[in-house]
């Protein structure tokens, strides 16, 4: 959760627990199918990228999914949406009971995506950048077939130099102006982050993905920023420059990834609009959550395909969103 310092640049706390669950288990956690348990917000960006990965990978039966409710106080994500307000498998109101169970004196982030082992209640890794790579690199024997290469070998150097700049600027950058303590660091903020969007624009521009021909992890991790611009980041972080609606090359690329499956049959608006303006209280001390924006222009046509490409590459779109794990139909445009 961040939060306003006045006179300060925000600064986000990136202690994770790094333990990784890996093929081999190498660090102590097998990749085994159902021993884990991904711990989500459909509100979080951060967490939203390990949705869409499972999702285009087919990992649910392999790893099941908690989703928290959007709304949380300074005791950490709870499981309000399920009945009696505990998480059914894990058995906990909230997601600190895993963090303490893993480490009594935690004193860090109690943040999603989180992945908590069933047998233990405790977690294992909170570091949301390595847990979709570990995703795609780790749980190969689990994905499904047609699941499509998200960061192939070859592109790697192209990917990750894409996702430092993205991350440093767009992830990262309009929660740099959204809780800047002075001016100034507003200022420097908001100028990084337009200049990248303009960089983007450009780059996207006579391309379909950001790297290569196909869907990357690149793309996961900028569309978790982009499909929250108009909803949050342009009024409630003050990134209002323009809209996402009034960029037409990043409008389009949005909305052909928000039309791909996997994409935006994740994205819960609802969701999204109430936690940010909710529980920043410091942003929001009213807690009024707008009624807009109009969300039907995700549906609009793209013409993104005229560029080429191939979303899936040699792979296949993945199947209909299981079972329970469907967005309320008045909480999207696909509804």
């Amino acid at each position: 959760m961040g939060y306003v310092t006045a006179g300060k640049e925000y600064s986000r706390d990136s202690r994770y627990l790094t333990t990784r669950i890996t093929a081999d288990g190498r660090d102590g956690y097998r990749v085994e199918p159902g021993r884990y348990r991904l711990v989500v917000s459909r509100a979080c960006p951060w967490a939203s990228r390990a949705v869409i990965v499972r999702r285009l990978l087919g990992l649910e039966e392999a790893l099941p999914m908690a989703v928290a409710s959007p709304v949380h106080d300074e005791r950490s994500w709870n499981f309000g949406l399920d009945p009696g307000g505990r998480d059914p498998v894990l058995g906990i109101e909230r997601l600190q009971e895993a963090y303490f169970a893993r480490d009594p004196g935690y004193d860090r982030g109690i943040t999603v995506p989180a992945v908590v082992d069933v047998r233990t209640g405790r977690v294992v890794t909170n570091d949301f950048p390595q847990i979709t790579l570990d995703l795609s690199l780790q749980w190969t024997a689990h994905h499904r077939a047609g699941a499509p290469s998200l960061y192939p070998w070859e592109l790697r150097p192209q990917i990750d130099s894409v996702n430092e700049v993205v991350y440093r600027d767009v992830n990262n950058g309009v929660y740099r102006a959204g809780f800047a303590g002075s001016q100034e660091a507003y200022a420097e903020a908001y100028r990084r982050l337009f200049d990248r969007l303009d960089w983007l624009s450009e780059r996207l521009a006579a391309s379909r993905y950001l790297v290569g021909e196909c869907i990357t992890e690149a793309d996961v991790r900028l569309f978790t920023t982009l499909v929250r611009f108009d909803a949050v980041y342009h009024g409630h972080f003050k990134c209002n420059r323009h809209k996402l609606s009034e960029m037409p090359v990043l409008w389009a690329y949005a909305r052909d990834l928000f039309q791909t499956p996997g994409f935006g049959d994740t994205v819960d608006f609802d969701h999204i609009k109430r936690h940010y303006h909710l529980v920043h209280t410091d942003i929001n001390p009213t807690g009024i959550v707008p009624a807009g924006p109009d969300l039907s222009g995700w549906l609009a046509p793209h013409g993104r395909g005229a560029l080429g490409g191939r979303p899936f590459g040699d792979g296949t779109p993945p199947g209909p969103v299981p079972p329970g794990e469907a967005v309320p139909p008045a909480h999207t445009p696909l509804g």
